[in-house]
């Protein structure tokens, strides 16, 4: 009989196999970035159904295989729902998930980026907040947590801007997304940001694109 694992994560990409069945890829706090089959997740009345998609966050029950895992059931206590009701966030936060799947890798400690994800979504359901500081926030932390990134800005900026560079680096996830910032004070952090996106991450994610087709010509990458 194949052992049984409970492993705590997000699913963060989704593809169909086959005709009733979906491949997640999982970020898991305890094995880093896996991959499992839902088998029967498209079958209407599956009880996987619901487990399948995109942000779904809680514990999951797998079989471990040779090269994947099988998904038995999961108990998942967020599935931020509310994004899906606002299309511009939502795209932030496919966006979100599209990095962690560039920097997440098998048999990793996950628990770093695991709580800058979870985390980072929820901000992005804070009104107070604005979308792009989240994103920059969640950008540069994640290089952080990479070991990826220049400790001070790569470029001359105020010392409020300053500041915020440090205090992003240094800061655990819970406290990120504990402060705002001036317009004037964001547009520097985020070019400082960008800067080190363009040195370090060489990918172009699609849900950039599409934000910046959503968004207009706003400084978005």
């Amino acid at each position: 009989m194949r052992d049984v694992e409970k492993l705590t994560g997000m699913v963060i990409k989704v593809s169909p196999v086959g005709e009733m069945d979906k491949r997640l890829v999982i970020l898991t706090k305890e094995r880093g970035k896996i991959t499992a089959f839902a088998r029967g997740a498209r079958r209407p009345g599956n009880l996987l159904m619901a487990v399948g998609r995109p942000f779904a966050f809680g514990v999951f029950t797998l079989y471990e295989g040779r090269d994947s895992y099988t998904l038995k059931s999961a108990e998942i206590t967020n599935y931020f729902e509310e994004l899906s009701l606002d299309m511009v966030g939502s795209c932030y936060g496919m966006y979100f998930l599209e990095l962690t799947d560039y920097y997440a890798r098998e048999n990793m400690d996950g628990t770093g980026l695991l709580k800058l994800l979870y985390q980072s979504i929820r901000a992005l359901l804070k009104p107070a907040l604005k979308n792009e500081l989240v994103q920059r926030v969640f950008e540069l932390k994640a290089m952080v947590l990479n070991g990826e990134y220049t400790q001070d800005p790569p470029r001359p900026v105020s010392d409020s801007a300053n500041y915020t560079w440090e205090y992003v680096i240094a800061s655990p996830m819970e406290h990120l997304y504990t402060f705002t910032l001036t317009d004037e004070v964001l547009f520097e952090f985020a070019r400082c940001v960008e800067v080190n996106m363009k040195r370090y991450v060489d990918r172009e994610f699609h849900s950039l694109v599409i934000l910046g087709t959503m968004m207009g010509s706003k400084g978005l990458k």
